[in-house]
C-alpha cells in the first residue's frame, strides 16, 4: 500500500471522526477504492497507459455518497480538480454550449468542458440523475466527451445506472448511457442500514450553516415575527431576474427574496433559475406551500431541485405553509429525490 493511499485512508477515517461517526462497513469499499485513485492520481499523469478506471457512487438517501466523495476530493492535493453539484455543471454546460465562437472545428460541448474544466484531472459530480428526456443526448454527449479524454470523473447518485431515466417512456433513450457508465465506470453500492441522517448531527449534515437555519412552518407562526419575515405589501411586489427570465416575487428585501410556491414551482422554471437566485440571495421564502400530493408532478420536481439547491449553495429557506411531504403517494419515479428533500427538509426548524 503506497504512502498515498495510507494518508487518503487516515484522512477518511479522521474527517469521519470530526462528524462523530466511524465508517460503516457498506462504505469500506468506497473508501478502499477512492483511496486507491488518490494513490493513482498522484502518480504523473504520463506514467498510465490508460487514465484510472472512473467511479460511480450509488445508494439510498442518507448513506454518506456526497460525504464519501467530498472527503476525497478534500483529500487531494491542491489543484488540478474540480468539484460541481450537477445541476450546477449542467446549467453551466447548457450555458456554454449556446454560447458562440470556439477554436475552429472545436464542437460546442468540447468548447464549453474546456471553460468549465480547463485542465483539471479529476472531476467530482455530486448528485448524478436524468429525468429529463430533452437533456438525454447532452447528457450522453458529456459523458462520452469525459470519458474520452484523460480526466477522472468521479460521481454519485441515488439511482443504480441501470435506474437512471426511470420514465418508462424514455428510458430507452439513456440506455447507451448507461452501458457506457457500466462499461466505463466502477460502481460502487454503498447501500446499507446505517442512515447517517439519524447519526450526524443536524448543522453538519451538509448544505452549511445557513441552510441549517432555515423554517418549515405554517402561516402566523410566530417565528414569521422575525425582521425580514412580516408578509409582504402588495406595494412591495416585484420581478427578479433569474437565469433567462423575470419571475414575479412578492418582495425583495436585501439579500432576501419571498416567491409565492405557484410562481416559483408551478411554472416552467427550471434549476438555472434557482441557481441565479442563490448566486444573489442569502435567504428564499417560498410561501404558499401546499402537501405535495396537491401539487404537479412537475411542481414536485421543481420543488426537490429547488430544495437541492438551496441546500448545497447554503440559501436559508424559508417555507411557509402546510408541511410539503405529508401523505406522499409512494411508487412514483420522484420518491427518491423526494427521500432525498425529505432528508434535507429535516435540517430545518419547523413549528412546534
Amino acid at each position: 500500500m503506497s504512502k498515498h493511499d495510507q494518508a487518503m485512508r487516515r484522512h477518511f477515517h479522521e474527517a469521519a471522526a470530526r462528524r462523530g461517526f466511524s465508517i460503516a462497513p457498506a462504505q469500506e469499499a468506497a473508501v478502499d477504492r477512492l483511496a486507491h485513485l488518490a494513490a493513482e492520481l498522484a502518480r504523473p499523469a504520463w506514467t498510465f497507459p490508460r487514465p484510472p478506471r472512473d467511479l460511480y457512487v450509488w445508494g439510498p438517501v442518507g448513506r454518506g455518497k456526497s460525504w464519501l466523495v467530498d472527503a476525497f476530493y478534500e483529500g487531494l492535493p491542491a489543484g488540478r480538480k474540480r468539484r460541481l453539484h450537477f445541476h450546477d455543471f449542467f446549467r453551466r454546460l447548457h450555458d456554454g454550449v449556446t454560447r458562440p465562437g470556439g477554436r475552429h472545428g472545436q464542437s460546442a460541448v468540447d468548447r464549453a468542458l474546456d471553460e468549465l474544466i480547463g485542465d483539471s484531472r479529476v472531476l467530482v459530480f455530486d448528485e448524478f440523475h436524468a429525468h429529463d428526456a430533452g437533456d438525454a443526448m447532452l447528457i450522453a454527449r458529456l459523458f462520452r466527451t469525459l470519458l474520452d479524454r484523460r480526466i477522472t470523473l468521479v460521481t454519485t447518485s441515488n439511482y443504480p445506472p441501470a435506474g437512471l431515466m426511470p420514465d418508462p417512456l424514455y428510458h430507452h433513450l439513456f440506455e447507451p448511457t448507461i452501458k457506457l457508465i457500466e462499461e466505463r465506470m466502477d460502481v460502487l453500492d454503498v447501500t446499507g442500514p446505517v442512515d447517517f441522517r439519524r447519526v450526524a448531527a443536524p448543522r453538519t449534515t451538509g448544505g452549511g450553516r445557513r441552510f441549517a437555519t432555515g423554517l418549515c412552518v405554517p402561516p402566523g407562526d410566530a417565528a414569521l415575527e422575525a425582521p425580514g419575515l412580516t408578509v409582504p405589501a402588495a406595494a412591495e411586489a416585484t420581478t427578479v431576474q433569474a437565469h433567462l427570465r423575470e419571475l414575479p416575487a412578492r418582495a425583495v428585501r436585501g439579500e432576501l427574496v419571498w416567491f409565492g410556491f405557484d410562481a416559483l414551482c408551478e411554472t416552467a422554471t427550471a434549476v438555472p433559475d434557482y441557481l441565479a437566485l442563490a448566486e444573489r440571495f442569502a435567504t428564499l421564502v417560498l410561501d404558499g406551500v401546499p402537501p405535495l400530493t396537491e401539487a404537479s408532478a412537475d411542481g414536485r420536481q421543481r420543488f426537490a431541485n429547488l430544495v437541492d439547491v438551496a441546500c448545497d449553495r447554503d440559501v436559508r429557506l424559508v417555507l411557509i405553509g402546510s408541511d410539503p411531504l405529508a401523505a406522499l403517494p409512494s411508487g412514483q419515479t420522484l420518491t427518491r429525490d423526494l427521500d432525498r428533500t425529505a432528508s434535507r427538509l429535516a435540517m430545518l426548524r419547523r413549528a412546534n
